[in-house]
């Protein structure tokens, strides 16, 4: 387990797998760069062992090599540069006015994420291919999701699947609002992390688009999900990401104030600027000095709704599980490029991982997907080879960052960025973004004859040139 300094997210996944009784007797290598949370993590999984009579083993080390080596599950929830990094990714865009509510997955904030995320996962790939168990998996959980796995799929052959818990906690949400339980719901989904499409919902053969169509044009379902409902309403599907995510991958509800007040006025997550870099600032700061595990239960009641401890045990077992998976898009979703990262249905069982072929999407569904998936291209890229140029682009092409920033504006901000984070990017190592300074143009300046070729000139009318073809 990669990245086992996460206070919440490996104390939940090692408890899940511990929940499983295919699972027992699992030995669990804990690896993090920060040695306190490390140990505190280590002590509070024996603790977990001991406390719930299972068998297994837990033990943790500095040395990633190490903890890799005869591993036949790779489980990573890194954050390369932590809290400190993250701040600089919210508060200098917020300078160019690019206002982010999460920045972890896409806009200025999620791509230099990627910049420092992605060279660690191709690190950890390769690992697993020189010293990993033959066709050991990867399970990937870090942020931003889509980027990093499309760039994993350029970069190695290495069995992965990226996950999350959009749909499962969307689903809830649908459940809920349509009063019926969600065991019950039958779905189909498809498209990109965070902008994943429930494409059909039904409840024992009823269609519940009519019904859950209906709620969102009520003021009390409407107000929960403002950003969430307008998109459902102009685009006609249901989407897996809450508000304040939602908000930063498209160009319509935080481009200035008026937007934000309109669409992006509730506290915390549901729009809030800056809401997860606060609230990670604030388990930092609280948990600086002491152990938050010292005190907390250690009793294993039910698994939580990640996926990781059911595809490891349909993988140990050979009993089917479908998720919903983040893969390379090899045909999956036939009107999004190939070899992209697309979230797809998949299934999981003793021969490995199985995506799911789901075909087209609706036109308008793919069409907003490709505005986040053009920037995850060149943001992989610009990581890959660490190419300050392909930075800016990426970030040109975030569709948040255009709607509030001039290219010039952007290239700015991507270069105090860098300089910024230089500490977590070695591959930019003697590497600069290139200023392009305003072109004063004088008052009396005319525009420099061109000569035409006569031959490609139609005619001329209102100052417009019109030509052949």
């Amino acid at each position: 387990m990669v990245g086992a300094g996460s206070i919440v997210f490996c104390k939940t996944l090692m408890s899940d797998i511990m929940a499983s009784p295919a699972l027992a007797g699992s030995e669990f290598a804990l690896v993090s760069r920060t040695e306190p949370k490390l140990r505190r993590m280590e002590a509070f999984g024996k603790r977990m062992l001991r406390e719930n009579g299972i068998p297994g083993s837990v033990w943790a080390t500095l040395d990633r090599r190490e903890a890799i080596r005869d591993a036949d599950f790779v489980v990573v929830m890194i954050q390369v540069g932590g809290v400190d990094a993250f701040e600089m990714d919210y508060r200098i865009p917020l300078k160019y006015g690019v206002d982010q509510c999460i920045a972890d997955s896409l806009g200025p904030g999620g791509i230099f994420r990627g910049l420092r995320c992605i060279p660690v996962l191709v690190d950890i790939a390769r690992d697993m291919q020189e010293i990993a168990r033959p066709g050991a998996i990867m399970l990937q959980y870090a942020n931003p999701m889509a980027a990093n796995c499309l760039a994993l799929g350029k970069a190695t052959g290495v069995p992965a699947v990226g996950l999350c818990h959009g749909v499962q906690t969307t689903l809830d949400l649908i459940s809920r609002y349509c009063r019926v339980p969600k065991e019950e719901i039958s779905y189909t989904c498809g498209g990109i992390n965070h902008m994943d499409w429930f494409l059909s919902l039904e409840h024992k053969g009823r269609d519940l688009y009519p019904l859950l169509r209906e709620l969102f044009e009520r003021p009390e379902y409407y107000k929960n999900e403002k950003v969430r409902g307008e998109v459902f309403r102009h685009f006609g599907y249901f989407m897996t990401e809450s508000t304040g995510h939602l908000s930063e991958y498209v160009p319509w509800f935080r481009k200035n104030r008026r937007a934000l007040e309109e669409y992006c006025d509730e506290p915390s997550f549901g729009g809030e600027s800056g809401a997860y870099y606060s609230w990670c600032r604030l388990i930092a700061d609280k948990y600086a000095e002491h152990d938050p595990l010292e005190y907390e239960p250690a009793g294993i009641e039910r698994r939580s709704v990640e996926y990781c401890s059911y595809i490891l045990e349909a993988i140990v077992t050979g009993k089917p599980f479908r998720f919903m998976g983040n893969v390379v898009n090899k045909g999956y979703i036939t009107n999004l490029p190939d070899g992209c990262c697309v979230e797809v249905p998949t299934f999981a069982d003793d021969r490995g991982l199985h995506p799911v072929f789901v075909g087209e999407l609706p036109p308008q569904c793919a069409a907003l997907c490709m505005t986040n998936i053009n920037s995850q291209i060149l943001a992989a890229d610009a990581a890959l080879h660490s190419d300050p140029e392909r930075l800016v682009q990426a970030v040109a092409m975030d569709p948040l960052t255009s709607a509030v920033c001039t290219l010039r504006e952007i290239r700015e901000m991507c270069g105090e960025m860098l300089e910024s984070e230089r500490e977590w990017l070695p591959g930019f190592a003697g590497k600069r973004i290139t200023p392009k300074p305003e072109i004063f143009i004088p008052a009396d300046c005319e525009p420099v004859d061109v000569p035409l070729d006569p031959a490609l000139a139609i005619g001329k009318r209102f100052g417009t040139l019109v030509t052949q073809a």
